[in-house]
């Protein structure tokens, strides 16, 4: 069932467009996202969609009816909107804050009833947040402010609720809360709701509907899974020195290839945040060999580095060996990342074999009992790290012998 559709419509302020030929349908129970970079005409949208804001052309209809001709009571009825204005209700406790959203259905006199209460209640409960009803709303944290805002929302029980970015100015918890706390909203309750967003991965993981706005039109529109791919989140946001993975979630920043480069020799998770804190500290990045369904590899392709990649589920080629050893001789350092060894790739070790007899500096996170299974007395020629924060001195360092706060005889 479409609860709200836009057909060719416009928004802006006076005359001026911010954003035109908008057209889209939302279902019931759908929880629909907007994204784009600040100043693209989000939160004009959305306060076109609730008409704060009066089209600049075309429509809006809700439940099929032009949003122009409903009345105000009507629409307090069907949608509930919370802003990012600060809220400021003086000694108002949060159950006052939320018996407000029940004013639609009040009475003439305005008076609260016994169905009124439950309802409040019932609105608390659900946000998880019946211990807060009896304390001032001013008192409150930013994290338990928007928990009550999102009850008085639901006390007005509402078809829709709009709100311009749900998760500023909060927390990870609370951001992860309220995120589960609307999806849980359009799952249980069947509510439409519609929210501008700056977390591209949150977006990813909670809505159903994503919708790119950018340069006064909508750039894309549709599953997050078929739109918030690396080229298009690039472009909507202009990103130059970070990349969005759809197969990781998330932003990851790109590597100074120009920089001095470090062969990270990983697998199966083992360098993912290896790459990152090279990435941190200024570093270009050469790492393999990787399948193609390793998590390591789609860490390694955000970051920019240079992979040497085989197909997934084969053993590795032994000219994908010789580029390892090409490529290790072209750097200075290396870093065993702790990387599990198997049947398929057990060349990898020998990569770090090379290394060490090479004289290269080998840095790993490996238990030194471990170690020396796996490359015998050459792991005596080994940098061992307890954390990354001697990783990190002793590469940008270009140590070759152990950190001088570790005894060479001592284990990670």
């Amino acid at each position: 069932m479409t609860i709200l559709r836009t057909d060719k419509l416009a928004v802006g302020y006076g005359k001026k467009i911010v954003v035109s030929d908008i057209n889209v349908a939302l279902l019931e129970g759908q929880f629909v996202c907007l994204l784009g970079p600040n100043g693209s005409g989000k939160s004009t949208i959305l306060k076109t969609l609730v008409r704060m804001l009066a089209p600049l052309g075309g429509g809006v209809f809700l439940n099929d009816r032009d949003t122009s001709r409903l009345s105000s009571q009507d629409m307090a009825r069907t949608t509930a909107v919370v802003l990012t204005e600060p809220v400021t209700p003086g000694l108002l406790t949060a159950y006052d804050v939320v018996m407000l959203g029940r004013h639609p259905h009040t009475g003439f006199m305005g008076k609260p009833t016994g169905k009124d209460t439950r309802k409040v209640l019932e609105a608390l409960a659900l946000v998880r947040a019946d211990e807060l009803a009896h304390r001032y709303f001013n008192e409150l944290s930013d994290g338990e402010k928007q928990k009550v805002l999102l009850a008085r929302a639901l006390a007005q029980e509402p078809q829709l609720i709009v709100l311009d970015e749900p998760t500023s100015h909060l927390d990870a918890r609370h951001r992860i809360e309220v995120m589960l706390i609307l999806r849980r909203l359009t799952q249980e309750k069947g509510v439409t709701v519609v929210a501008s967003l700056h977390d591209i991965d949150l977006a990813m993981k909670a809505c159903d509907v994503a919708l790119l706005v950018k340069d006064e039109h909508i750039l894309a529109c549709g599953t997050p899974e078929d739109v918030l791919k690396e080229d298009l989140v690039a472009q909507l946001y202009g990103m130059d020195h970070a990349t969005f993975s759809g197969q990781l979630g998330g932003v990851e920043l790109r590597a100074n290839q120009d920089g001095k480069r470090v062969f990270v020799v990983a697998g199966a998770g083992s360098g993912a945040s290896v790459y990152r804190a090279l990435t941190k500290h200024g570093f270009g990045i050469i790492t393999g060999i990787l399948p193609e369904n390793d998590i390591d590899y789609h860490v390694a392709a955000a970051v920019g580095a240079t992979i040497i990649k085989s197909a997934a589920f084969e053993e590795l080629s032994r000219e994908l060996f010789s580029e390892g050893l090409k490529q290790i001789d072209a750097v200075e350092q290396v870093i065993d990342a702790g990387f599990p060894v198997g049947k398929w790739n057990r060349q990898n070790s020998e990569l770090v074999w090379h290394a060490l007899g090479t004289g290269k500096a080998v840095f790993t996170f490996r238990e030194k009992v471990e170690a020396e299974k796996l490359y015998g007395s050459l792991a005596a020629r080994l940098v061992y790290c307890r954390d990354f924060f001697e990783l990190m001195r002793g590469v940008r360092l270009g140590m070759g012998n152990r950190p001088s706060s570790q005894p060479p005889s001592s284990t990670k």
